[in-house]
């Protein structure tokens, strides 16, 4: 179905055509069609699907023509400030046409500016719950002429710890028999389920299948292989596939900067995303993303929200995900409405126990296969320590108290030296060559094991894997642990033979104290 064919108004129809849309995917079909009849929607769709478009189409249409929506606002609510940037991008671009405003409210920047924009007028009033909250207590914000209310991305919401804030603002906006509610969700769970039962008035129910997006239009691949060689896994495929665009993903924030840094040792522009890093520094690493200056991004799944990129061309999961929904989050961007798209996955031995609960979310088996040779590229960054940076400052103010904690901050890191110095001392010479023993000795699987491996069920798999890599957790145990308990030991002696020499040094101080206590002792001692 076409935008065309809706009623929509002339203003609005000049946004979408200025957007680039023409026809209606599944979820817009289907909430244009309800919305526009003024219903309550519980919406459970993927990431992708163009739900964004869809709930945007139907506010500005309502905005544009309810008689009972003049001067009235719709607040959207959403888990990320990447999202609220996004959001409001795209909003911009449907009321291009028309004389409505939108603007994004999120933490982690001044107030200044957003209150300006407040100051001025909005009718799209697009943010994250902590922001939105801190405006409205302090005056700036007016949500009692809020008469429509989208909630995105609920689930997220919900495992970022929003549900408080959600319904501590819900309570403050006009009763739902005045306002209509739209609640977007990928899955369904109790939280999101209460919300809609006891904010929405007979909401319509719209659900979009994930798993016909993730198996019919990406080309999935996982490669099983040791976590020692991850690296130079990924600078193969990189190296052989050459994407356009690419989103690496990793399950911790210092992973995805060690990744990054990695890449640009070996010299692939790569840049990383993580919920610490400032605003400032996260919106100018989007706007070098999203235009094609950086072809490499490393995030994790949290940072990751947000991040839409049109004709993404491939993802990447470094790390398998512990929650199986998070994989398709994760391979979804590459196929956007409609489009085709790519995802390898890596697993490795500490991945593989994740692996089960993904193909049963999936419904079937991602097709699998034992990295050889020919996928491997050489690593420069090989055997060097990677420093990891610290973004602590983000919040702390500007005063004199917070400049010198930071002061004191820097100067403890000087102290202890560079990442390279201070692990200068974890690997003796011992410690090397029972690494080396331990790479030639480590034999994970036969070539007949290699051959099955992509056949096999997912239970073999499991079997095989714990058989193999057990026997590497306990080569792991002799080559490398055992020497580092004694060097552990061994510094521990020293420091007892050093406090001892040290009181050998100061005989005459030492026998002095005795000899006052002593003294003072028998003055007591006749005393009594």
């Amino acid at each position: 179905m076409k935008f065309t064919e809706f009623t929509l108004h002339q203003s609005l129809l000049e946004g979408i055509a200025h957007a680039g849309y023409t026809d209606c995917t599944p979820v817009q079909e289907q909430v244009l069609k309800n919305s526009l009849e003024g219903r309550d929607l519980y919406v459970q769709s993927q990431t992708g699907t163009g739900k964004t478009a869809a709930y945007l189409i139907s506010i500005i249409q309502e905005l544009l023509t309810r008689e009972t929506a003049d001067g009235k606002k719709a607040l959207i609510m959403v888990p990320t400030r990447e999202l609220a940037v996004q959001v409001q991008e795209e909003a911009q671009k449907l009321i291009g046409s028309t004389s409505l405003t939108a603007a994004s409210f999120y933490g982690g920047v001044g107030y200044d500016k957003q209150v300006a924009s407040l100051k001025k007028g909005v009718d799209l009033l697009i943010g994250t719950p902590g922001r939105v909250i801190d405006l409205h207590e302090g005056g700036q914000m007016k949500l009692d002429d809020v008469a429509f209310l989208v909630i995105d991305e609920a689930d997220r919401m919900f495992d970022m710890g929003f549900y408080p804030d959600l319904r501590r603002l819900i309570k403050v906006l006009p009763v739902s028999e005045k306002r209509q509610t739209m609640l977007f969700s990928a899955t369904l769970n109790s939280y999101v389920k209460n919300l809609a039962w006891e904010y929405t008035r007979n909401p319509a129910e719209i659900t979009i299948d994930a798993e016909n997006i993730t198996v019919d239009e990406i080309a999935q691949l996982l490669l099983h292989v040791s976590s020692d060689d991850k690296m130079r896994l990924l600078l193969g495929v990189i190296a052989k596939e050459q994407p356009e665009s690419l989103i690496i993903f990793c399950n911790t924030k210092r992973s995805c900067e060690v990744v990054a840094k990695r890449l640009r040792m070996n010299d692939v522009q790569s840049e990383y995303i993580i919920g610490d890093l400032p605003q400032s520094k996260r919106l100018q690493i989007m706007d070098r993303f999203k235009s094609g200056k950086i072809k490499c991004l490393v995030a994790t799944d949290v940072a990751a929200r947000g991040i839409d990129v049109n004709d993404l061309a491939m993802v990447i999961n470094y790390d398998l995900p512990n929650e199986a929904e998070n994989y398709v989050h994760r391979i979804g961007r590459t196929a956007r409405a409609g489009k085709s798209g790519k995802a390898y996955t890596f697993c490795s031995e500490q991945d593989v126990y994740s692996l089960p609960a993904i193909e049963r979310y999936v419904g079937s088996a991602i097709p699998a296969q034992v990295a050889d040779e020919s996928l491997y590229a050489q690593d420069k960054s090989a055997g060097v320590y990677i420093k990891t940076d610290s973004y602590r400052e983000e919040y702390h103010d500007k005063s004199e108290f917070g400049k010198k904690r930071q002061a004191e901050y820097e100067q403890s890191h000087a102290r202890r030296g560079t990442g390279s110095q201070r692990g200068k001392g974890r690997y003796s010479s011992r410690n090397q060559k029972a690494a080396a023993q331990y790479k030639r000795d480590r034999r994970v699987f036969s070539a007949e094991e290699e051959a099955q491996l992509a056949s096999m069920s997912t239970e073999d798999r499991m079997k095989l894997y714990r058989e193999k890599y057990g026997k590497m957790s306990a080569q792991t145990s002799r080559y490398e642990k055992k020497p580092h308990k004694q060097n552990r030991t061994k510094g521990k002696n020293n420091r007892n033979s050093q406090t001892s020499r040290i009181s050998q040094q100061r005989p005459a101080q030492t026998q002095k104290k005795q000899g006052l206590f002593g003294r003072l002792k028998a003055l007591f001692s006749k005393k009594k």
